[in-house]
């Protein structure tokens, strides 16, 4: 299959599914055991218009479509402990047109959760060494205009990428509040 059929067929033809795709590629090349990354959301065309040297780096056509999306990671994010605590204190410029997350988490199979302690760092460890452990990947990116959207890929699936606008609706929720003004 080609690199546009595999797009179209995975909704790629959407800006902000496109760019939630970009972003876990991006991330992971670069490895599994990643923080929490931060991602602004601007207009492709205004990005090259500011910054014309990034236009080499951009190889697809959809890329410079007028609805092109373009991932600005925001480097002095560093998530402490509670990950929604830290994005409550984020707030947007109005040239920010949405923003994304990549965060990696574990969990286990429903049928595992009752025995999870409830203190948290018991649980922490409990979770971590647990056999059936699930590690995933999911980035969650949200628009001003109030679209959704999140991929997933689990560690133990490393080909296939989950995809859906409804796949972390908590943290799409919270993405969304940083944007308002």
């Amino acid at each position: 299959m080609t690199d546009a059929a595999e797009r179209a067929e995975a909704g790629g033809g959407d800006p902000l599914v496109r760019v939630c795709r970009d972003i876990e590629q991006h991330v992971g090349a670069l490895g599994w055991d990643q923080p929490a990354r931060l991602f602004a959301l601007v207009p492709t065309l205004e990005l090259l218009a500011a910054e014309p040297s990034l236009a080499a780096a951009l190889a697809e056509p959809a890329d410079r479509s007028a609805d092109a999306l373009s991932a600005v990671e925001q480097d002095e994010f560093h998530a402490g402990g509670d990950l929604i605590e830290d994005l409550a204190r984020i707030a947007w410029p109005e040239t920010v047109r949405g923003c994304a997350l990549s965060v990696e988490r574990v969990f286990v199979p429903p049928e595992v959760e009752p025995h999870i302690p409830d203190e948290p760092d018991a649980a922490a460890d409990f979770v971590a060494a647990h056999p059936r452990r699930q590690d995933v990947r999911v980035v969650v990116a949200v628009t001003r205009s109030g679209a959704a959207h999140g991929v997933a890929r689990l560690k133990s699936a490393p080909d296939a990428l989950l995809s859906g606008a409804d796949l972390v609706p908590g943290l799409a929720r919270a993405l969304a509040r940083t944007l308002e003004s």
